[in-house]
């Protein structure tokens, strides 16, 4: 009996000492599993068709990494005005950003070509293959390397109509009208004789109304018709060739991204790349119908000529050349393009 109480204390006591070590491990763990929390701003307005998109994105991310990194989609302007976010990314406000890299194009010229190229790709596929099988991808995250960011990947769609107050039949018809682009679409409308004006996307509904321009890039085709385009704009133009295919990008602070592991970084380019496809599968799907209402509204679609728009895709390329500033970088990003261009028999 003696030799069993003597066990039973030896027991006990060494149960006792590694009773606290097990609640600190617990501690420890529980530490671990908390997720990471960021926030990000897209682009969009909320309650648009873009915007449910970016939702479903940090829903994915979510999913993937089994809660251990949690998005929350704020709407454009909600937390600082669009125009703010690049430096609010930067500073580390909060952690992501939905942008479309043509608005910092006149102080980084290769976003000029991260973000659309006019005369370029016709088609979306062909643009994103050049992210993912050509260097691009590579590129733009060089381009946003300096500016302590990371460009995590693109969401490519296709084109962007033009919305006009006069009839645009031939790419000469352009010449001599006030419009509103932005990015390399800038620099190559204006060699078109287009004089541009660079407008924030929420004013090209009232400048078009107030005739301060002529025609003007703004969104998707259903996106156009959802703000109301069809009432002061008659004219829709088909190709946009001012951006025939488009990529938006999440663009992450480098601090933040680096805080992730490997499962979690994954995870946000796989869910990416995954909004990127349904977005531009749902685009293609309700462009038809829209064009439709914007018939019924009576809005004129004008389909310029295909030999047209070659024609003049040489002039195009010269101002993408001038847009370069003869930044190493841009240069690398347009001869790249070039070339897988040349490839797809497009030059």
């Amino acid at each position: 009996m003696q030799k069993n109480r003597r066990n039973f204390l030896k027991n006990a006591s060494a149960a006792a000492f590694a009773a606290p070590a097990i609640v600190a491990v617990s501690s420890l763990e529980a530490r671990a599993q908390a997720p990471i929390k960021w926030r990000m701003q897209a682009l969009w307005g909320g309650g648009t068709t873009p915007m449910k998109y970016e939702e479903k994105f940090a829903a994915r991310v979510t999913e993937l990494t089994g809660g251990s990194l949690e998005i929350k989609a704020f709407a454009g302007g909600q937390i600082v005005p669009n125009a703010q976010a690049f430096d609010a990314v930067r500073g580390g406000a909060f952690q992501m950003m939905k942008t479309f890299d043509g608005y910092t194009a006149g102080k980084i010229p290769a976003h000029g070509f991260s973000s659309t190229v006019p005369f370029g790709f016709p088609q979306a596929d062909m643009y994103e293959a050049w992210f993912y099988n050509a260097g691009g991808l590579e590129l733009a995250r060089k381009s946003y390397a300096s500016a302590g960011l990371t460009y995590v990947a693109p969401t490519v769609y296709g084109e962007e109509p033009i919305h006009s107050k006069k009839p645009i039949r031939k790419i000469a018809d352009m010449k001599g009208l006030k419009g509103r682009f932005v990015g390399l679409a800038s620099a190559v409308m204006s060699e078109f004789g287009v004089s541009v004006s660079p407008l924030p996307t929420s004013e090209v509904y009232s400048a078009l109304d107030k005739g301060l321009i002529d025609f003007a890039d703004r969104g998707d085709v259903k996106a156009n018709y959802e703000e109301g385009l069809q009432e002061v704009a008659k004219y829709l133009i088909l190709p946009g060739v001012h951006q025939p295919t488009t990529a938006t990008s999440y663009v992450a602070n480098t601090k933040a991204y680096g805080q992730l592991n490997d499962q979690q970084k994954a995870a946000l380019a796989v869910a990416a790349r995954e909004v990127s496809g349904a977005l531009r599968q749902d685009i293609m799907v309700s462009n038809a119908e829209y064009l439709g209402k914007f018939k019924d509204a009576g809005v004129e679609i004008i389909s310029l000529d295909p030999q047209d728009v070659a024609d003049n895709r040489a002039i195009a390329v010269k101002a993408w050349e001038k847009a370069t500033k003869g930044d190493k970088l841009a240069l690398e990003m347009m001869n790249s393009q070039k070339v897988l261009m040349q490839q797809f028999g497009l030059l």
